[in-house]
């Protein structure tokens, strides 16, 4: 999953960034609110991790942008200010969550888990039932037949994560190639492949796809 991390101070945003890293995310970090709204105009995140007062765009602004723009992507402000007027602020304007700085690395890792749980899965579950007896573990990120794991490439898994988190909704090829691929120089046929080497080691039924719309994953009915 793609997050974009705005934070104005470097040695929190490294840290931070080094983190998420190490969970398996996908994370573009910015200390400038206009460089950071104009990725949102262009890429593809699965979460913004927001600080409020930054340099250009603050993170009140993006958010009222985005979600004027009809944008529901999950929010995460990321904050010193604790009085009612500010968070009252920030919900009221579309935010699903803040998180008190300081804080520690696993509150953070909870409240993101937390976060996309509800907003792409509408459930607490920690495995997502998928067709043909596979799980997806939200804690590990992982592909499960039962308790086993399914071993895929980088790439793969960047693929899986990327139908997974958008879950229930087909996404086009041209999409792949943009946020997974980022646009290097593939073909069709390229990612038709890896779409086939997952399918491959798991379920036909697991990856459908529609000519005209692209591949969907779905949850178990």
């Amino acid at each position: 999953m793609r997050i974009l991390l705005l934070e104005d101070d470097i040695d929190y945003k490294e840290t931070i960034h080094e983190f998420l890293d190490s969970l398996g995310y996908q994370v573009e970090s910015f200390e400038n609110g206009d460089e950071a709204l104009n990725a949102i105009h262009f890429q593809s995140y699965q979460l913004l991790l927001l600080d409020i007062r930054v340099p250009g765009t603050n993170g009140y602004e993006i958010v009222k942008s985005i979600r004027e723009m009809g944008n529901e992507i999950p929010v995460i402000f990321m904050t010193s200010l604790t009085d009612i007027d500010n968070l009252s602020i920030g919900y009221e304007l579309g935010c699903n969550d803040y998180i008190r700085k300081p804080f520690a690395s696993k509150e953070l890792q909870y409240r993101i888990e937390q976060v996309l749980k509800l907003f792409y899965f509408h459930s607490n579950a920690q495995k997502i039932s998928l067709v043909d007896g596979y799980f997806y573990d939200m804690k590990s990120g992982k592909l499960l037949l039962g308790e086993d794991v399914i071993s895929l490439t980088v790439k793969e898994q960047k693929v899986w994560d990327y139908l997974i988190a958008n879950i229930g909704e087909y996404i086009p090829t041209k999409q792949l190639w943009e946020d997974v691929w980022e646009c290097k120089m593939v073909t069709q046929a390229d990612i038709r492949m890896c779409i086939k080497k997952i399918r491959d080691k798991t379920s036909s039924k697991l990856i459908s796809n529609q000519k005209g719309l692209g591949y969907r994953v779905d949850k178990k009915r």
